[in-house]
């Protein structure tokens, strides 16, 4: 069950995402990729994932430099998300700007391998 904390919590941050987001958001939102559709800042369990595609199980989650610091949180994250039935794609933030086609096609493939 979600709690409303997470659900408050998860407003506040659409409403102050990051660049990086706001790119990512915009290959992803409105069903533009391969007709999937994707919520951003969704509450599951504990956890706020920054974009999940509950059709194909699949979170999408960007790393900025604060991560580097926090690997066993993010390890802990990424568990908890997997046991939820999820596959899990973390992504540096460097990485989507310097390739960011690179980025989205990771994640289509995996849409494509885990669809219906």
């Amino acid at each position: 069950m979600v709690k409303r904390a997470n659900v408050d919590r998860a407003r506040s941050l659409r409403a102050e995402q990051t660049a990086p987001e706001a790119r990512l958001w915009r290959a992803l939102r409105n069903r533009r990729l391969d007709g999937f559709k994707f919520r951003r800042q969704f509450p599951i369990d504990r956890y706020i994932a920054d974009f999940a595609c509950i059709e194909a199980k699949l979170v999408v989650e960007l790393d900025g430099g604060r991560h580097a610091d926090q690997a066993d949180y993010d390890s802990e994250r990424t568990r908890v998300l997997e046991a939820c039935g999820f596959e899990v794609l973390r992504f540096w933030n460097g990485e989507l700007a310097g390739n960011f086609d690179g980025v989205v096609e990771t994640i289509r493939r995996s849409l494509r391998s885990g669809s219906i």
